[in-house]
């Protein structure tokens, strides 16, 4: 009889998480489920680095004179720099899959090949000029409420993420990101975990006020709602999750908090 694997550590999941979701040189000791699944419980504070360097580059753009336009872009840019653009590849290649309207075998290998097809450059370009819009509205404001913002939507982008790899949600193919981390959180500790993400981005809202609380809380809320969709849609037509699909979430996730944080104007 095989022993189980030890329990990880939480520096086991930190070099899990920061060593595949960034270009981060950290050193990957495990591969086994007990790191996969801490380091996707580790998911939220990647994206809070991450959303916090990015939004430290927007704020020097800023600062060198440059205007909320290009300093969002820049935000925007540094992220897909820290991700090796893995993220945005992943959505490309799932709206490809999705749009092809074939059978789940089909779509799979319509992800696998290296192009990008139609479907795709359409979704990377409308993604990426709505998360630059949307920021470039809360850098106009201030540099604060740009960073705070970007910081929210990226910890939901990746807690959505993490929500993608409970229990219950089975990868699509056997090889790859997505069957390493499958399954691989319990879904009570999943959802105890957005649970708390939500709370912590309606309190980074307290230095703007009351209504920018409620705007960041749902903010989160709408983001992981718009990932929870497309991860539905994705289990319907492909079986189940892939490393694409994990971009996508993550992006989606992220579109969709700027977006909501840029419909009312101020986030204060």
């Amino acid at each position: 009889m095989t022993a189980s694997p030890a329990a990880a550590t939480p520096a086991d999941g930190l070099r899990f998480a920061f060593g595949t979701l960034t270009v981060l040189r950290v050193r990957v000791t495990r591969w086994d489920r007990p790191a996969a699944r801490a380091g996707m419980l580790a998911a939220p504070l990647v994206g809070l680095v991450a959303g916090l360097f990015a939004a430290a580059a927007g704020g020097v753009l800023l600062l060198l004179g440059c205007g909320p336009l290009l300093a969002a872009a820049g935000t925007v840019a540094v992220t897909a720099a820290l991700t090796r653009g893995l993220h945005l590849d992943g959505l490309a290649d799932t709206a490809d899959g999705l749009g092809s309207g074939r059978p789940a075998e089909d779509a799979l290998r319509i992800m696998r090949q290296s192009d990008i097809g139609p479907f795709g450059v359409l979704t990377l370009v409308l993604v990426l000029l709505g998360q630059v819009a949307a920021l470039a509205g809360a850098y106009g404001t201030s540099w604060a409420r740009g960073a705070a913002a970007f910081a929210v939507a990226s910890v939901a982008a990746r807690t959505a993420v993490t929500l993608a790899c409970r229990e219950g949600v089975p990868p699509a193919r056997p090889e790859g990101l997505g069957a390493a981390v499958a399954g691989a959180v319990p879904a009570r500790a999943a959802w105890g975990l957005a649970a708390g993400v939500v709370a912590l981005c309606a309190a980074a809202g307290l230095p703007f006020g009351p209504y920018a609380v409620a705007r960041f809380a749902a903010a989160a809320l709408i983001a992981l709602g718009a990932a929870e969709l497309l991860l539905r849609r994705c289990r319907a037509r492909l079986g189940g999750v892939t490393g694409d699909v994990f971009g996508a979430l993550c992006e989606t996730a992220c579109t969709a908090a700027l977006v909501v944080l840029a419909a009312g104007g101020r986030t204060g």
